[in-house]
């Protein structure tokens, strides 16, 4: 410390004063628009006003209209636009020109506890503490007066005769509302709004102030109050203060201050805190306030690396496929037991009508609004929020659905397109019961019917031509055979047999009790029809082997999925026909018997679970075929785990780790288990079963 003293010596000692006769009185003025060489110190100060409460000032000040800087013209057309062309004593301007402006303050702070203004006199320093800190900018209030004085002269054209219009005057009914009690958050979030915080400064008087200049005799009497005036005092004894206690008195640490948060809107939630919530909350919060939205951009919300199979399975709940895009379900928005907060109408009947909207939204980018209300006959303001809430208005063209259709989301997903084609069927069924219209009500005239995809006219006549002419051969061999004492042939029976035998295959899914219907999977025709004859398309002979696109089918979708059920793979194979282009008739009519010798031939096998007796399994359900060759050196793994649920239909992970070391030594790693186990099963309370093997 001493070599430092050393360093650092003290060159002079300055006492300090604490004056405090102006500490409540004491501000500080800015002007941030004008340079600090360009002062107002000589200008002439026309008035001045403050609102103490709120430390708002206003201050009027002369314009120079004798400055060669200053434009007559200008000056002139301002003071005419807001005064007009009459003399009154309210006018702004009272020499027809703009030859003054108000100055109106903002805070620049809000606490000044560590600000003050200081002055120097021979070898002593007056600190005086600022009461505020006010930013003084131009005000720009005398447009306001202009714009309002250009619609009184619009209006005064535009209006008639007073006398006619009251003429014209007929009752009307008006409706009484009463108000709701006003909730704690209703009355935060309007104590915050920027009306009432505007009515709340409106209601402060104006304190009129007398302005006196730099130079002015009472301006020098204020600026002694900056000095100490109790100097000679016993009050003013020397700081007895120890170093670290003054320096702590100079810069007291920081304190956290503990800050309020606002009282905002139940619905306004952070990134931050959303992404704490459950997926399946996240994905409700989401779609509730965004209400419309493609998958891409749900998955761009969420955080990085969520798995979208999971996130498909929580949107599927909260949400409906429109045009590939998601659409937030009405009970979400309504929920049971509310009602409209326009109107007052239940939230049952409101869901109804908005799955209305939504589902004319299904059919056609466009709808009419006359149409929607003439249906579902609610009032006009619940019906605006249906259509707000996904279409926007177009001229002369309705409303149109807000967001492009996503045809990525179904090409990418049509197993999830399919699942919602069939949901909004049914509500298309519950609708038309409940309003008492048809879809054909909505079809616009003369509009261009889908063409379905089907077998041709020419292939079923070839069909039944080639099976005429073999009957008629058999026939005639019988006849033949029969003159000769020989035994009838048994093809026509033995076809009949096999007819009987490979019955075409059931596509619908495994919980539905009808195939597909013709119509369209969001926006994508689709009419599916299967053979009665069995034939294999082409119209040749009934199909006994799988064809090279069916097998090529199979085979690329084992590959990917590794272990399906034989209701998975129909209910696969069910979307790959809708996806198929119109006219294209291969994979017509394929047999169960037909579909599972493919699955043979593609290098698979089926695995004999050992389903409990007490399981609902459907039959194709409880067949299970797994990929067995791929020519991986994974497969020996694959191999074993399959053995393993050929003697129970579930199984823990240790088992499969101390399988696959007994067999294969040390070199199965973690990451293998991991792969085999995520190809193949999923779990469910800490047992692994093969895919498709447990129900959801």
């Amino acid at each position: 410390m001493a070599s430092g003293d050393d360093d650092d010596p003290i060159i002079e000692e300055i006492d300090v004063y604490l004056a405090k006769s102006l500490a409540d009185k004491l501000y500080l003025f800015q002007y941030p628009v004008r340079p600090n060489t360009m002062t107002y110190d000589d200008v002439n100060h026309l008035s001045a006003k403050i609102k103490p409460k709120q430390q708002r000032v206003e201050l009027e000040m002369a314009i120079n209209t004798m400055s060669p800087n200053y434009c007559r013209s200008k000056g002139e057309q301002i003071a005419l636009n807001v005064d007009g062309t009459t003399y009154d004593e309210s006018n702004t301007y009272s020499v027809k020109m703009m030859d003054k402006q108000t100055f109106s303050s903002i805070q620049a702070t809000t606490n000044t506890s560590r600000y003050a203004a200081a002055i120097f006199r021979k070898g002593e320093l007056h600190v005086t503490p600022l009461q505020g800190i006010l930013q003084m900018r131009p005000s720009f209030t005398y447009l306001d007066k202009a714009d309002s004085k250009t619609r009184e002269r619009e209006a005064a054209n535009e209006g008639g005769d007073s006398s006619q219009d009251e003429a014209e005057d007929e009752a009307k009914a008006i409706t009484v509302r009463f108000a709701r009690p006003e909730s704690e958050q209703a009355r935060q979030r309007r104590i915050q709004s920027y009306e009432f915080l505007q009515k709340k400064q409106a209601e402060e008087p104006w304190s009129h102030l007398h302005y006196h200049g730099v130079k002015d005799g009472r301006s020098e009497h204020e600026r002694q109050y900056l000095y100490c005036q109790a100097m000679d005092t016993t009050e003013n004894s020397e700081l007895v203060k120890t170093p670290k206690e003054y320096l702590a008195m100079l810069m007291p640490p920081l304190a956290e201050e503990k800050v309020v948060k606002p009282v905002g809107p139940s619905n306004v939630l952070s990134m931050a805190q959303l992404r704490t919530l459950p997926l399946g909350d996240q994905v409700k919060t989401l779609m509730k306030n965004v209400k419309v939205m493609p998958f891409a951009n749900l998955m761009g919300l969420l955080a990085s690396g969520t798995d979208s199979t999971a996130v498909l399975r929580c949107i599927q709940q909260v949400a409906l496929l429109v045009q590939g895009n998601w659409v937030v379900k009405s009970d979400v928005l309504y929920p049971k037991n509310s009602c409209s907060p326009h109107s007052g109408v239940p939230a049952e009947v409101l869901c109804r009508g908005r799955d209305f909207v939504m589902w004319r939204f299904t059919q056609e980018r466009s709808v009419m609004r006359k149409e929607i209300s003439a249906v579902i006959k609610l009032p006009p303001e619940d019906v605006k929020e249906f259509l707000e809430h996904m279409a926007v208005p177009r001229v002369n063209r309705g409303w149109e659905f807000l967001l492009p259709s996503d045809g990525d989301f179904i090409k990418k997903h049509p197993d999830v397109a399919h699942r919602q084609h069939m949901l909004w069927l049914g509500i298309q069924s519950k609708l038309e019961k409940v309003f008492n219209f048809s879809k054909e009500d909505f079809m616009p005239k003369n509009a261009p019917q889908p063409e379905p995809v089907h077998i041709s006219g020419e292939q079923r006549l070839k069909a039944a031509q080639d099976r005429v002419r073999e009957n008629q051969s058999s026939l005639q061999q019988d006849l033949n055979a029969k003159r000769q004492g020989a035994k009838p042939s048994a093809h026509i029976k033995q076809e009949l047999v096999i007819n009987r035998e490979d019955e075409p295959m059931d596509t619908t899914s495994p919980h539905s009790s009808s195939s597909i219907p013709n119509g369209s999977i969001n926006g994508y025709p689709i009419s599916i029809s299967p053979i009665s004859d069995h034939t294999n398309g082409n119209g040749g002979s009934p199909a006994t082997s799988p064809s090279p696109e069916l097998r090529d089918f199979v085979s690329k979708t084992f590959r990917k999925h590794f272990v399906l059920t034989l209701s998975e793979l129909k209910r696969l194979f069910n979307l790959h026909l809708a996806s198929l282009p119109a006219g294209h008739s291969l994979f017509s009519s394929i047999s169960d018997r037909l579909l599972q010798d493919t699955i043979l031939l593609s290098q698979c096998k089926q695995i004999l679970v050992p389903f409990p007796a007490q399981s609902t399994a459907a039959p194709d359900e409880q067949k299970v075929f797994g990929v067995w060759e791929t020519g991986d050196t994974f497969d020996k793994h694959r191999r074993l785990l399959f053995e393993l649920f050929t003697k129970n239909y579930r199984v823990k992970r240790n088992m499969v780790q101390t399988r696959l070391v007994q067999e294969f030594g040390d070199d199965v790693s973690k990451a293998d288990i991991d792969r085999l186990l995520r190809e193949c099963c999923c779990s469910r309370t800490g047992m692994w079963y093969l895919k498709g093997t447990i129900q959801s």
